[in-house]
């Protein structure tokens, strides 16, 4: 059982400052599908059960495939995935575990072959932002 506290009703200022986050995300013009995917594969990453959950149901109502979903832990082994979505997956990965990737040189310059300079910021705003919702999650023991 649970016993940490509820975040957003403890701190509404801090869930307030997190659901701008959110809605700022919502005026990038980055796909629905692909930031659902950056979503999903940062918690799996970070453990995070409640955001698993509730991202991968999320990428399900933007059109997401199972076959997609169900391999996106592995995604450098399948074929399911475009190259934009490889280097944005990559580009989740080492921003997620920072520590031991350190954003290296060849996965920005294959994000720059992808993405506007509008939507590599875009997207790294939206990696820090679901490791922040993570943060909370893992944090509070959030569960589904």
């Amino acid at each position: 059982m649970n016993n940490r506290i509820e975040w957003a009703k403890a701190s509404p200022d801090a869930y307030k400052a997190m659901v701008a986050l959110e809605q700022a995300m919502a005026s990038t013009g980055l796909e629905d599908s692909l930031l659902e995917l950056v979503r999903l594969r940062a918690s799996q990453l970070n453990g995070c059960a409640y955001c698993v959950n509730k991202h991968a149901n999320d990428a399900r109502k933007a059109g997401e495939t199972e076959a997609r979903l169900q391999t996106l832990s592995v995604w450098e082994e399948t074929r399911f995935f475009t190259e934009r979505e490889r280097a944005a997956m990559a580009w989740t990965e080492s921003l997620t575990q920072l520590s031991i990737h350190h954003a290296p040189q060849h996965q920005y310059e294959a994000l720059r072959e992808h993405f506007s300079d509008a939507e590599v910021a875009n997207l790294t705003l939206a990696i820090a932002t679901i490791n922040a919702w993570n943060r909370f999650g893992v944090g509070f023991a959030m569960i589904p």
